[in-house]
């Protein structure tokens, strides 16, 4: 059990929202529930959920889309998509949009117990000491990031992502490596994954100031440091 963290359970099936909302209420979390998209979004701005599951397809607005909202609002909240489709392409695509996590339906409630404490592990984590590289400086504890003082926006996966590259000054670490700490799935099913985002986290910290600090290791990996590698 993980104290009395608050959840948030959008799932717009009522027998499988109450099987789960029972499984976690008797693992000691307090739970909020949400049927539909909207009621999702006024739990999430209200604030106090450590962490929400929000089903795809939920009516009014969809958890992709409330996915994308939260992120766009710079919510950090980690969140689980629980969901019927199973393509490569969908899980790919709610892990671009910022989930951190996904489950297939029909699952085990074991499973879902195990991930949701994976992600609880992980965000609780996270350092909270500001990083720095050159002029560039992330704020943990304030989910900031600035360069040369410009303050920089970052969806939460581009924050994590850039967090782990800087806990990790001038070391190459491999892209199976980033994984295993930004998205904990396996590297082969999400191979492009890590290119996309150092192609997002360059566009935004190091293309607008003229002097790269991202760079890559050519078979080997990626590497944050001031110069060439």
């Amino acid at each position: 059990m993980i104290g009395r963290m608050s959840l948030l359970v959008a799932e717009d099936e009522r027998r499988v929202r109450a099987f789960v909302v029972r499984g976690l209420r008797e693992e000691g979390f307090t739970i909020d529930e949400a049927g539909d998209g909207y009621s999702a979004l006024s739990a999430l701005s209200r604030g106090g959920i450590d962490l929400a599951l929000l089903d795809w397809m939920l009516p009014g607005v969809s958890g992709l889309e409330v996915l994308r909202q939260v992120r766009a609002g710079g919510s950090v909240t980690p969140v689980i998509m629980i969901t019927a489709r199973d393509a490569v392409r969908d899980r790919t695509l709610a892990l671009n949009e910022g989930a951190d996590d996904y489950l297939v339906k029909p699952f085990a409630f074991e499973e879902l117990l195990a991930r949701i404490r994976a992600v609880l592990r992980r965000s609780a984590g996270r350092a909270s000491a500001k990083l720095s590289c050159g002029d560039l400086e992330l704020d943990p504890s304030r989910h900031q990031v600035r360069r040369a003082g410009r303050e920089i926006r970052l969806t939460a996966r581009e924050f994590t992502l850039l967090q782990f590259l800087m806990e990790h000054p001038g070391e190459v670490v491999s892209r199976s490596r980033i994984v295993e700490a930004v998205w904990e799935h396996d590297f082969e099913t999400f191979s492009n994954v890590v290119e996309v985002y150092i192609r997002y986290l360059r566009a935004k910290i190091d293309e607008p100031f003229g002097k790269r600090l991202i760079h890559t290791v050519r078979g080997v990996g990626y590497v944050l440091r001031e110069g060439d590698p």
